[in-house]
C-alpha cells in the first residue's frame, strides 16, 4: 500500500519530473549524461519567518525557492539542466500544494530546468523548501568569484534595493504614497528575476561572477576577498528603479538599506575593459540590463562606495547575515 508521502508525490510532482533521468520519481536517484561538460552543483534553502513571511502566496513561495538557484547558475554561466526538492510541511494541504505545484511547473518549463526528484518530510517547525539545481557549461568554462583582476569593470544587472524596500513595505513600513510602487517592490522581493538568458554572455565575458543575495556591499566584499582584489563604486552609478529613486529622494530609506538589504538576485560580475563594450552589446540582445558601478583595484583592503562627492560612504552593516 502506498504511504501519503508517495501519494502527495505521484499526485503533485511526478507530472514535474519529465526529464528521462527523474526516472519517474519512483528511484531513489536521477541520472545526468554529460560528455564534453562540466556539471555546475547549487543549493539554497528558504525558511519560512527568515526568507519568506508566513503570509506569503505558495505560487511565490515556489517561483523564489527555484529561481534563486538559477540566479546562481546564471552567475556561474550555466545553462539549467534539473533540480531535486526538499518540502519539511507542517501538514499537506491541497489548498497550498496545488497553487504551488502549478507555479513550480510553469517555473520548470519557463526555465527549462525539469523536476528529478527530492523528498518530502514533516516538521513541526517552520516550513522548508530546499532546492538543489544542476546546471550545465562547457569543460573549463565556469565563471568562479575568485577571477577578479585589478582594473576590471564592475557591473551588475537589473536594479538594486527593490527586494529590501518591498520588505520593508510588508512588515508595514511606510516609504511611498502609491499603492501600485509599493505593489512593484513587493513582487520584487517575493518573485526574483533570475538573469539565465545572459548566463552565455557572462560565461564568455566575466573573470570573475556571483549572484547578489545578501547585498551588494557585502557579496562585492565576497568577491573581491576571493579575488584578492579590492574595489571602488561609485554610489550615483548604481542601477535604481523609480520607486527606489523616490524614496531615496524622499529620505524615508537610505543608500545603505538598498546596497546591504539583500534578495536582489541579480548579477555582480566583472568585466576586463577591452570586452565591457561587448558584454554590454551581449547583454543588449538577451534583453537584460546592465550598469557599470566601479572597477576593481589592487590590494586587499575591503571595497568602498563613494557618495556624490567622492567621500567613502560609512556602513554600518555590509549585507544580510543569518548568524
Amino acid at each position: 500500500m502506498a504511504s501519503a508521502e508517495d501519494d502527495l508525490i505521484a499526485r503533485y510532482f511526478r507530472p514535474l519530473a519529465t526529464h528521462a533521468g527523474a526516472l519517474g520519481l519512483i528511484d531513489d536517484a536521477a541520472i545526468l549524461a554529460a560528455s564534453g561538460e562540466d556539471i555546475v552543483i547549487t543549493t539554497d534553502a528558504i525558511v519560512e519567518g527568515v526568507h519568506f513571511l508566513p503570509n506569503d502566496p505558495p505560487a511565490t513561495l515556489a517561483q523564489k525557492a527555484l529561481r534563486v538557484n538559477l540566479s546562481d547558475l546564471a552567475a556561474k554561466g550555466a545553462a539549467p539542466a534539473g533540480f531535486v526538492l526538499t518540502l519539511a510541511l507542517r501538514t499537506i494541504s491541497e489548498a497550498w500544494l496545488e497553487p504551488f505545484v502549478k507555479a513550480l511547473s510553469e517555473d520548470a518549463e519557463a526555465f527549462g530546468c525539469p523536476l528529478l526528484g527530492g523528498d518530502t518530510v514533516s516538521t513541526p517547525g517552520p516550513l522548508m523548501i530546499s532546492v538543489t539545481i544542476f546546471g550545465k557549461v562547457p569543460t573549463g568554462t565556469m565563471v568562479p568569484r575568485s577571477g577578479a583582476k585589478p582594473g576590471d569593470v564592475i557591473a551588475v544587472t537589473g536594479t538594486i534595493g527593490d527586494a529590501a524596500l518591498g520588505l520593508a513595505c510588508l512588515k508595514g513600513k511606510h516609504l511611498l504614497d502609491d499603492a501600485s510602487a509599493c505593489d512593484a517592490l513587493v513582487a520584487r522581493y517575493r518573485t526574483p528575476q533570475p538573469r539565465n538568458a545572459l548566463a552565455e554572455a557572462i560565461r564568455t565575458h566575466a573573470n570573475a561572477a556571483m549572484d547578489i543575495s545578501d547585498g551588494l556591499a557585502g557579496d562585492l566584499a565576497k568577491l573581491c576577498a576571493a579575488s584578492k582584489v579590492s574595489a571602488s563604486v561609485e554610489a550615483s552609478a548604481i542601477p535604481l528603479s523609480d520607486p527606489a529613486r523616490r524614496i531615496l529622494s524622499f529620505g524615508t530609506a537610505g543608500m545603505e538599506t538598498l546596497i546591504t538589504g539583500g534578495d536582489d538576485y541579480e548579477v555582480l560580475c566583472t568585466i576586463s575593459e577591452n570586452r565591457w563594450t561587448s558584454f554590454r552589446e551581449a547583454a543588449d540582445r538577451a534583453g537584460v540590463a546592465v550598469a557599470a558601478i566601479g572597477r576593481t583595484q589592487k590590494g586587499m583592503s575591503a571595497p568602498i562606495f563613494l557618495d556624490a562627492s567622492g567621500m567613502p560612504m560609512p556602513l554600518k552593516r555590509l549585507s544580510y547575515s543569518h548568524f
